[in-house]
């Protein structure tokens, strides 16, 4: 397509903008469309109601439930579910956490808070009030251990529970107030679920919804697609084995998952499909950090389910190339509108469209690229 021709499409009130048509191959493993806005000046992603018309573009996802239908169901307490946060260190942000819970449309039957050996003097205060503080309408117990990482605080956490559900939430994110509510519901609907979770909106150093999409064994083969908060059956965590205590460099969660899904054939996660997780972002975050080690904890989880993987070498394989393709193409068009705009590319970019890789996809893209700005 060349530069001087626009093709403009309306998205419901949001002004045309220039979209940049993708190739059929990629349209076999869309979920998620680019879409550039030039009045925006920035590429943001589409949700599938906004791909079929459905959302007026530039809305915020899905509305929650209203204030009035929050208040009538506040004292409507899920009883078959309990709450383990785990903290290290967290200072004020676990107040944050507690208070989500309890603000719950149907609040959990309670909370334990599992410290993983916090030292800053102001964390162990807040804890302590935590602990000492009477009058909440959700019962908060707070267990401490020595340190010895997440996995082993959340099994020790879960540990503690008697509810045939439990929830798991890191101690520095918040809940918006339908989340055991909707996701207590696809549980008792769905027998086969192992565990259901939801979208999750970002804040502080990203702000973003990101949508995981759940599924079967095959789904979590080449990612993990679950967020770490979710409610999880207690008798499945008990079955599998629960977390990896092992595991202290991260992806800890994704090996949970798969260990659930290996418990049935028909097991499968939920997702709620609105963004009912508020997930902090930090530069240093232990998220951040782990994608430092990406491969090695990737071999680490190949060798552990490797009867899984070999069983499923297809899916696999195919599964990550998908995710390939997509970065590809979204890079693809990051340059083609940048030279089409006159802007300088890095020099990795420069680079790449003077040697293209070769069989994967890479030379391809630079005919696509050089096609498009001619």
């Amino acid at each position: 397509m060349p530069c001087d021709k626009e093709e403009n499409v309306a998205r419901g009130s949001l002004p045309q903008a220039e979209y940049l048509e993708k190739p059929d191959i990629f349209k076999k493993y869309d979920r998620i469309q680019f879409f550039y806005d030039p009045y925006k000046g920035s590429r943001r992603y589409l949700s599938p109601k906004e791909k079929e018309g459905k959302n007026t573009a530039g809305s915020e996802p899905p509305a929650m439930k209203g204030d009035n239908q929050m208040n009538r169901n506040s004292d409507c307490t899920a009883s078959d579910v309990e709450a383990v946060v785990t903290s290290f260190n967290q200072g004020a942000m676990i107040c944050e956490a507690v208070d989500s819970l309890c603000a719950q449309t149907t609040p959990p039957a309670g909370i334990i808070i599992l410290d993983d050996g916090s030292t800053e003097e102001e964390s162990v205060r807040i804890l302590n009030s935590l602990e000492e503080e009477s009058g909440r309408a959700v019962p908060v117990t707070v267990q401490r251990q020595q340190n010895g990482g997440v996995s082993l605080a959340r099994n020790a956490g879960i540990r503690r529970t008697q509810a045939p559900l439990v929830l798991v939430l890191d101690g520095d994110d918040r809940l918006e107030p339908a989340f055991i509510e909707q996701a207590g519901h696809l549980l008792r609907s769905h027998p086969e679920m192992v565990a259901a979770s939801s979208w999750m909106r970002t804040f502080g150093v990203l702000e973003a919804v990101i949508c995981p999409d759940g599924g079967g064994i095959t789904d979590f083969l080449a990612r993990n697609s679950c967020p770490a908060t979710h409610i999880c059956r207690r008798e499945v965590w008990e079955q599998c084995g629960g977390y990896d205590e092992s595991m202290r460099s991260g992806f800890e969660d994704w090996d949970f998952f798969l260990s659930m899904l290996e418990t049935a054939p028909e097991a499968r996660i939920g997702i709620v499909r609105e963004p009912l997780i508020d997930y902090r972002t930090a530069p240093a975050s232990a998220n951040v950090k782990s994608m430092e080690k990406r491969l090695d904890l990737m071999r680490f989880i190949i060798k552990k389910h490797v009867a899984t993987y070999r069983d499923h070498v297809t899916e696999a394989v195919q599964g990550l190339e998908s995710i390939s393709m997509k970065r590809l193409w979204g890079w693809e068009s990051e340059m083609a509108r940048n030279m089409c705009e006159g802007r300088d590319l890095s020099g990795q970019s420069q680079a790449f469209m003077k040697h293209p890789s070769y069989g994967d996809g890479g030379m391809a893209a630079a005919v696509r690229i050089a096609t498009h700005v001619k």
